[in-house]
């Protein structure tokens, strides 16, 4: 079987869906499922790799004939669309792209991973409200389109989400294609290195300069204004004048899609003035980006870890999972949506959005509990046992399979 995927960039080193895709691509290459992704020229000159082919220069209308040429001749058993708003720069062209496919010929199925939905409706301020509404709400009606995502749910076969939330909105608009829709949780974005946690402790600690005795605090993931990185340091100020051995380390780099060039050199610029003007530069390490195998190492050889997003954190967290699954005990902002779910389970330390003096209280507090600390990791390493990306593999192979049908399938080659 070949798949072809479709996504609007394609660097695993700055965007969570690439990263993703690349983990779906890998775990699927090993059932003998084999990938081309089809993304934009520059994301496929940075990757270097036959696999990956530029197939759009920007996301916008004109240029979809293009791409739905390259798509018509591309061998291949099925289209797979990766979608999230920022991979496509914010642009809806590709909401057209089934309802073109489909005019042009194309007859294999199309499935439509929605990594995001419910909150990114088209309200432009040059069309009347009110005959938006009702032209969305008469289509939405009659299956014709979606009131969000124009045809790129009603015209797919297969409609997969990342969590029960954006499942049921769907369910709700689309009540006729229910059918066809199916929630596969992520998992972890970060393997687990085998290591002693104790060769992982000392290695950690050398690499940063810090003592043998310092309590490591570790946020993972891209360092994005949204991720509530400002109000932890500012936290952490009261955590080290109580607990001098208390070290926080930043993990992650600050380009990505979402923050890029300029703008990624002042927020990373933003966050060291920061750190020196609260005199913590002793006391906090930023990496950048660093390889999966050291990271990994790295949060075997943490005591806690912190994610105080300022949305709040969700079950599309694959720096989330990738705590629980290296067992340490994880503080971190909640949802309505993952409260129950999260806290009151007792998988993570709950504290809220925003507020640093919460934020450095309860790291204070946890750091001082070995007990809490090793109830909350065991809650959280258990939880995290469901999130697999075996299982992911596994169900995505029993989607493709369900849709190719012997008179849909035809021979693909791998481009």
């Amino acid at each position: 079987m070949h798949i072809t995927y479709l996504t609007g960039s394609y660097r695993p080193d700055q965007d969570g869906v690439a990263d993703y895709l690349a983990n779906l691509r890998s775990h699927l290459h090993r059932r003998d499922i084999t990938s081309t992704v089809l993304t934009t020229h520059d994301s496929a000159r940075a990757m270097a790799d036959p696999t990956v082919q530029g197939a759009i220069s920007q996301w916008q209308v004109p240029q979809l004939v293009p791409l739905v040429q390259r798509i018509l001749v591309t061998p291949t058993d099925l289209l797979h669309i990766q979608h999230a708003a920022g991979s496509y720069r914010f642009e809806r062209s590709v909401f057209l792209l089934p309802l073109l496919l489909k005019l042009a010929g194309y007859r294999r199925p199309i499935v439509t991973t929605a990594h995001e939905y419910g909150w990114w409706e088209w309200q432009p301020r040059w069309f009347p409200a009110p005959w938006l509404e009702r032209l969305k709400t008469w289509g939405q009606a009659r299956t014709w389109w979606d009131r969000e995502d124009g045809f790129l749910l009603t015209g797919s076969d297969a409609i997969l989400t990342t969590n029960e939330n954006i499942t049921r909105i769907m369910q709700e608009r689309l009540p006729s294609r229910r059918d066809r829709m199916v929630t596969i949780p992520i998992a972890a974005n970060l393997a687990v290195t085998p290591i002693d946690r104790a060769s992982a402790r000392q290695q950690l600690r050398h690499a940063c300069g810090w003592p043998e005795d310092a309590q490591i605090v570790t946020f993972f993931g891209f360092l994005h204004p949204v991720k509530g990185i400002e109000p932890l340091v500012q936290g952490f100020q009261s955590v080290v004048e109580a607990q001098p051995q208390a070290r926080l380390l930043l993990m992650g780099g600050v380009e990505t899609l979402a923050l890029r060039g300029k703008d990624a050199e002042q927020y990373w610029q933003k966050i060291q003035t920061q750190i020196r003007d609260l005199s913590l530069t002793d006391h906090v390490h930023c990496t950048g980006y660093i390889d999966a195998d050291r990271a990994s190492r790295y949060l075997s050889g943490s005591d806690l870890g912190v994610l105080p997003f300022n949305p709040g954190i969700s079950l599309k967290s694959g720096s989330l999972l990738a705590l629980l699954a290296h067992r340490l005990p994880t503080i971190a902002t909640c949802t309505a949506e993952t409260d129950a779910v999260l806290s009151e389970q007792g998988v993570i330390a709950p504290v809220p959005p925003r507020d640093s003096a919460a934020l450095g209280e309860a790291i204070a507090a946890l750091l001082q509990n070995p007990a809490t600390q090793q109830r909350l990791a065991a809650a959280g390493h258990r939880f995290v046992q469901s999130f697999s990306w075996d299982a992911i593999a596994d169900r995505h192979c029993d989607i493709y399979r369900g849709l190719l049908t012997p008179t849909t399938v035809e021979t693909a080659h791998p481009a």
